[in-house]
């Protein structure tokens, strides 16, 4: 876990860049962990000494072996160890006597093995963290740098990665060998590696914080089963994807969610709906396999983010066209029409036979000069943010002048560049001209297309402003969060009573209908006498969540006849279900006619914290299910962008003629709710459902509130 209460970056030079490193559990037998670190430390050429150490043995693998690690004469910059479980705390305080900068425990059987496995992984991390050793660990596969100065592999992985820009963290050691392989594979230069294990004291965060200030690092790739500091990792991560893409893949996809929440917006709510939340406001580039994860690697490593969505395809085959086409279609870019002078560029050149629209198809005699000159040109079209070039190999094409041609044509370009080889992952082989310029190349256009679009959303982040984090004017939350405690000091827990619900939403300034609850039929139409008809009753209850469901709610009440009437029906409804004694009275309001039903919600979840939603209201929640969450504190710029990123955003923007409705309002509504969420962490569910929005310049009206405290 990262619970240290100092964020300040840790140093981890003794780890990633030391001078000297000793192997703790060395070994001369072929085939264990101790024989294979050693090996690689010295095969892969570590720049300074190795010190293996064994309790017997006076040499290892032809080098001098000590029986302890106090015994060696000269400063230990690293100590890997690889010794029985039980040993492990024990070397790790002569570790500390020595003056140890930086530990990797390879050895596993801790947290991971059950109580008495995380009462000893507490004690390696406290002892660690008293004598100022960054740990790595334990249960893990190790570290490595490609950095010249040190080239450092203190692995038991069987391959050593090219040297390059992009830094991998991962918490599986097993996937973390697959990982080498991958980058290996795909020639995809690595700057550093390491496994994280079980993340006792080092964690992604800190690596993230040490990549942000490393020069030789440009993208970071994460494998991560858990964040340890959600907030931290957010903040950071935030801020260092301004400069240096981050690429994530979060296991632990769960379908079941929070099954037992009781509010529409809990019951949205699960574990990777949190996840998602919390990598979209911080601009990390989220994907779903470390196959994809790679993918994004050999883009973003040498390639530009694009400027914007439009992408131009380039093929010598219609029908990869055409896929590609209908996946960039599908994942939100764009494929426009070419302007005239582009067109008339290309029929210059290209068989009469050839389509000179987007995407281009130059037929399948196009030549590696038609490749050229076609790129050029439409890399020259300011009405194009990035290329996707494909190739099918006819028989008559040499695929390796097919490259030597793409490369030459995107010599110099400011716009990104992928190529799709088809059916050949990677570079394929003999193209080293496009290897040597950098070009990624997929096996499928969908897969080319679905980096690019990440990669475009990435960008577009990139170009939001920051935006601040402020508190709206009319927003009372001292008097809010009295309103919470005394609910709390009275009661303890549970759902607020709808007057104080009112109250509260008063006191951050949320307009509502007002109204009263009456206990009786003649009470519920003597209110609505004084509010005046059209009237709505809803259902009071602490145990009935959804009103609508069993028609707790009644609409267009036009006189008292019709509030009796309503009355007996929602009783009749719930003496049918055998809820009667659930009823504790109606709620009557003034009728608000028109707008756009939004619901603006909150829930808790126990890792990640408050959840802030926003979707459709009324009783479309649960059936379109168009919400999107984000983490608050929410800035204006994060408020404007979460309303737009429901699919149903056209409806409030005025769709087919319809008056647009009140955004700005519905963002400021946002912001106060965040207000609150933030300054009263008692407040464990809200729903604002519907929220009715109203056309432009007469703001947003709640008619329905439901508060739980926790």
């Amino acid at each position: 876990m990262d619970d240290r209460a100092d964020p300040a970056p840790r140093d981890l030079t003794p780890i990633l860049r030391p001078r000297s490193v000793a192997v703790v559990g060395a070994s001369s037998r072929p085939g264990t962990i101790g024989a294979e670190i050693v090996r690689n430390l010295v095969v892969h050429g570590f720049q300074g000494p190795v010190y293996p150490v064994h309790r017997q043995a006076h040499a290892v693998q032809s080098i001098k072996a000590w029986r302890d690690i106090r015994d060696i004469p000269d400063p230990i910059d690293l100590a890997v160890l690889v010794v029985p479980q039980p040993q492990v705390l024990e070397v790790a305080t002569a570790c500390a006597e020595k003056g140890v900068r930086g530990m990797v425990v390879i050895t596993a059987g801790f947290k991971e093995a059950g109580a008495q496995g995380l009462q000893d992984e507490q004690a390696l991390t406290a002892l660690c963290r008293q004598h100022g050793i960054a740990l790595i660990g334990p249960n893990c596969l190790g570290v490595v740098s490609t950095d010249p100065d040190t080239l450092l592999d203190a692995t038991f992985a069987p391959t050593f990665p090219p040297a390059g820009t992009v830094a991998v963290a991962s918490q599986s050691g097993a996937l973390g060998v697959a990982m080498l392989d991958y980058a290996r594979e795909l020639n995809i230069g690595v700057s550093d590696f390491v496994s994280m294990g079980n993340k006792a004291d080092v964690s992604g965060n800190d690596l993230i914080a040490w990549w942000q200030a490393d020069p030789r690092t440009k993208v970071i790739l994460l494998y991560l089963e858990s964040f340890g500091n959600p907030r931290r990792f957010a903040s950071l991560a935030r801020q260092v994807a301004r400069t240096k893409p981050i690429v994530t893949v979060k296991s632990g996809r769960s379908r079941r969610g929070n099954l037992a929440a009781s509010s529409h917006t809990g019951s949205l709510a699960g574990a990777d709906v949190a996840v998602q939340a919390l990598v979209d406001e911080a601009g990390v580039i989220r994907v779903d396999t470390v196959d994809e994860l790679f993918d994004m690697a050999a883009f973003l490593a040498h390639q530009p983010v694009p400027a914007g969505r439009r992408v131009a395809i380039l093929t010598n085959a219609g029908g990869p066209g055409i896929l590609a086409t209908d996946a960039a279609e599908a994942w939100g870019l764009e494929v426009p029409d070419l302007p005239e002078e582009t067109r008339q560029g290309l029929q210059a050149f290209l068989p009469a036979a050839a389509s000179v629209r987007n995407p281009v198809d130059m037929i399948a005699s196009a030549t590696p000069e038609h490749y050229e000159r076609a790129i050029r040109l439409l890399l020259d079209c300011p009405e194009v943010d990035a290329l996707i070039v494909l190739f099918v190999p006819p028989i008559i094409t040499d695929p390796s002048q097919v490259g030597q041609a793409i490369a030459r044509g995107a010599a110099g370009a400011s716009k990104p560049v992928l190529s799709c080889f088809m059916g050949r992952h990677g570079v394929p082989e003999g193209l080293s001209t496009l290897a040597a310029a950098h070009i990624p190349s997929y096996a499928f256009p969908e897969s080319a297309v679905r980096v690019l679009a990440r990669a475009s959303r990435y960008g577009a982040w990139r170009q939001r402003p920051e935006g601040t984090v402020q508190v709206p004017a009319g927003v009372d939350l001292p008097a809010a969060c009295a309103l919470v405690q005394a609910f709390r000091d009275r009661v303890g827990a549970g759902w607020l009573p709808p007057a104080q619900v009112d109250a509260l939403l008063a006191a951050i300034g949320v307009r509502t209908p007002g109204g009263r609850v009456a206990a009786t039929p003649g009470q519920a139409a003597q209110v609505a006498r004084e509010l005046g008809f059209p009237v709505v009753a809803k259902l009071v209850s602490d145990t009935i969540t959804h009103k609508s469901d069993v028609g707790g709610v009644k609409v267009d009440l036009r006189h008292e006849g019709d509030v009796f009437a309503a009355w007996e029906q929602v009783q009749a409804a719930l003496a049918e279900r055998g809820q009667s004694d659930q009823m504790q009275g109606m709620l009557i309001q003034p009728l608000v006619r028109g707008g756009v039903e939004c619901l603006v919600g909150l829930t808790r979840d126990p890792v990640y914290g408050p959840l802030l939603a926003f979707g459709l209201g009324g009783v479309h929640v649960e059936l379109l299910k168009d919400v999107r969450f984000r983490i608050p504190p929410l800035s204006d710029v994060a408020a404007a962008d979460l309303v737009r990123s429901i699919q149903g955003f056209p409806l409030l923007d005025g769709f087919r003629g319809a008056a647009p409705a009140d955004v700005p309002a519905v963002e400021d509504l946002l912001l106060r709710v965040s207000a609150l969420v933030e300054a009263c962490p008692a407040i464990a569910e809200l729903d604002l459902n519907p929220v009715k929005v109203l056309p432009r310049g007469q703001g947003t009206i709640c008619v329905d509130a439901r508060v739980r405290v926790g």
